[in-house]
């Protein structure tokens, strides 16, 4: 197989991955707060299984990547759809069948660990594609999102009599089988060794490499716009449901939110390779302030779908921009550390970010909450023209 051919099947084998990934992740942000409230002796702990899916990514990043770096991509991959994916999807079910809600927090987060592989994916897709392609390998693994906004609404509903005795458990082997044929999918991946790396070359200290503009601005710019988008997204049921909106109303939003964060990965590649990283930063910002505008302006129905709608896409173009710049800060050596440093930061501030969407929508209402995710989106802005003064002498 020549290497283009070689390229093309890779990048397919990782956009399907993620698709499927994300139908498991969805459906849990879709269904697990329902399940543990069902299950919960505190109704007050009801989406505690989704922070502590958060928890198992944060505690899993930086092992992945340094589990890669030793034993490559594809068992990595493997192992973190078998571990995370068939274990977790499979032990919900067991869970729920015996109605334990302690051990659902469990399967949630092993469910955690199967998100902080697959986060990779964006980054495998960088080492299989050429310099020419890397951009848009990227966006299109990142646009497997957009089918899984169908698939993963779709499973937490079509599926949760899939098993009469076991309601709403039936999701969750869904989730487990799509892992099984991730699997199958992930054993065929040929990552090719890194043309021009040296062995011998010993990596740079990571203080040295975090000492970077380029690593700087990609950190600063995937992790504040990942941890603004899950703040905002993460109150906006809440804000909706306050204003008297139905559940249906609350989900026509967040699928379209979820299509304003993946759908723009067919061009958001392209994008970059046409006006450069830095623009396209700057045009996320400027899309994250558009979200706090319209947000601001009213709470109709259409003011919630305008605004998610921007904050999905600011989120795709903060978040690429992020991953392909970050591709260029470290060398091969250097790759496992520095990735998962980079996914460890991302997380533990969306996390952060999701823990206190509650308690900043209740003390400051949402048209203040959204005035104040301009602090971070500005403080990017600055970081992208400091980093473009820093360049134009060369």
């Amino acid at each position: 197989m020549d290497l283009a051919s070689l390229e093309k099947r890779n990048v397919a084998i990782l956009v399907i991955s993620q698709t499927l990934f994300m139908v498991a992740s969805i459906t849990v942000m879709t269904l697990s707060g329902v399940v543990g409230h069902q299950l919960s002796p505190d109704p007050g702990l009801a989406t505690l299984p989704i922070a502590v899916m958060m928890l198992g990514t944060v505690i899993s990043t930086l092992p992945a990547s340094l589990y890669m770096k030793r034993v490559g991509r594809r068992r990595g991959f493997i192992t973190g759809a078998s571990l995370g994916g068939v274990c977790g999807g499979a032990l919900s079910f067991v869970a729920i069948a015996v109605e334990s809600f302690w051990l659902f927090c469990l399967a949630s987060l092993l469910l955690g660990v199967y998100q902080g592989f697959a986060m990779y994916y964006r980054f495998a897709a960088a080492d299989v594609a050429s310099p020419a392609f890397r951009s848009r390998a990227i966006s299109l693994v990142m646009a497997g999102g957009v089918v899984a906004a169908f698939l993963g609404p779709w499973n937490a509903s079509a599926a949760i009599h899939l098993i009469a005795q076991v309601p709403s458990g039936g999701p969750y082997l869904v989730i487990a089988v799509l892992a099984l044929v991730a699997i199958g999918l992930l054993n065929q991946l040929r990552v090719p060794p890194a043309e021009g790396t040296k062995p011998s070359a010993a990596p740079r200290p990571m203080a040295t490499i975090a000492s970077q503009p380029t690593f700087l601005l990609a950190v600063l710019a995937a992790a504040a716009g990942y941890a603004v988008m899950m703040l905002v997204m993460t109150a906006t049921p809440l804000a909706m449901r306050n204003q008297g909106f139905e559940m249906s109303q609350v989900a026509f939003i967040m699928q379209w939110h979820v299509l304003g964060m993946f759908a723009p990965s067919f061009v958001t590649g392209s994008l970059i390779a046409r006006f450069g990283i830095p623009r396209m930063l700057v045009a996320g910002t400027l899309l994250f302030a558009g979200t706090a505008a319209i947000a601001n302006h009213g709470v109709s129905l259409a003011h919630y779908w305008g605004a998610l709608v921007l904050l999905g896409v600011g989120w795709n173009f903060l978040f690429v921009s992020g991953s392909t710049l970050l591709a260029s800060a470290h060398a091969e050596s250097e790759r496992g550390k520095v990735q998962g440093v980079n996914d460890l930061i991302i997380f533990s501030l969306v996390g952060l970010g999701s823990l206190m969407a509650g308690a900043m929508l209740h003390r400051f209402g949402w048209e203040l909450l959204n005035l104040l995710m301009l602090v971070p989106t500005l403080l990017v802005a600055l970081a992208t023209l400091w980093f473009r003064l820093r360049l134009r002498p060369r």
